[in-house]
């Protein structure tokens, strides 16, 4: 339903509502109780159409089609390559095919550097989501460690910790989309010098071995994946409409953010099982 038929729809029934209320109120003499369902109507038919042409009038993606396309096929190859991650984590948990290592990392690197540096001309599609399957698979196999832990403290935590993600992410998004057009963009600067703090962090802690770091830094940056869903998102639609068209290099920020949040989420809930434990013993 549009949003001019939903405001006709809602406009059309709060007038029978209201003529209905006017003679049963006539009928039962009570004049002042007209006198205030006129002004609560008349306030109401002010505020109704108002909130929906703001809602409208923000949310200025709805009327362009270019974007709207993009963001479907955007969402498309996340979709893929969230099934993509999730046989690459199957088969280190459930196979001896392939496990998380150095040779997984390399590969996830060549892959996303292959896909970065082939240029999007429309004919290499089939190459490009091609590195990106890839991609993602060696992403979920490296999970795979992680998974393992998880499994080990308490199976049920890895379908909350997705569907939390899940969310999450999707919250995130929607509050892109229909915010503001360039409303989160002036995150960019922020969310970059928190990466570069997070960075520092992790590699300090390699050296202090520290419980509160560690903890700093899941908590940190799980709040710095969320701020980086709200502005990659408004970053795809802003390079969609500058009439970049290359949709499965900008689902790869979405899933590495989408990644951050789960990974991060998986290592709390983990560490709050293992705590009640401990205090349970």
């Amino acid at each position: 339903m549009s949003s001019t038929t939903f405001r006709t729809f809602a406009r059309s029934f709060g007038s029978k509502m209201y003529l209905c209320q006017i003679k049963i109120w006539k009928e039962s003499y009570k004049p002042w109780l007209i006198y205030f369902s006129e002004r609560l109507w008349d306030n109401t038919s002010e505020i109704l159409p108002l909130s929906l042409d703001i809602l409208v009038n923000n949310s200025i993606y709805i009327n362009e089609k270019p974007v709207r396309t993009h963001l479907v096929n955007v969402y498309a190859c996340l979709t893929v390559s969230m099934i993509a991650a999730a046989i690459g984590a199957y088969v280190h948990l459930f196979t001896n095919f392939l496990s998380a290592g150095l040779f997984t990392t390399l590969g996830a690197t060549g892959l996303l550097l292959a896909l970065m540096y082939t240029q999007d001309n429309g004919k290499n599609r089939s190459l490009r989501i091609s590195y990106l399957v890839g991609f993602t698979f060696f992403t979920g196999l490296g999970i795979g460690p992680v998974l393992e832990y998880v499994i080990h403290v308490d199976p049920s935590i890895i379908p909350t910790a997705f569907l939390a993600s899940t969310l999450v992410f999707t919250s995130f998004s929607l509050s892109a989309i229909f915010a503001e057009r360039g409303k989160w963009l002036y995150l960019g600067g922020t969310l970059m010098s928190l990466l570069s703090v997070l960075m520092c962090l992790s590699l300090a802690n390699l050296f202090l071995g520290s419980d509160l770091i560690f903890k700093s830094y899941l908590y940190l940056g799980l709040a710095l994946m969320s701020g980086f869903v709200l502005y990659d998102t408004q970053l795809i639609m802003e390079k969609r409409r500058a009439g970049d068209k290359d949709f499965i290099a900008h689902s790869v920020d979405l899933f590495v953010d989408f990644i951050g949040i789960f990974r991060r989420l998986l290592i709390i809930l983990a560490q709050k099982e293992q705590g009640s434990k401990k205090r349970k013993d």
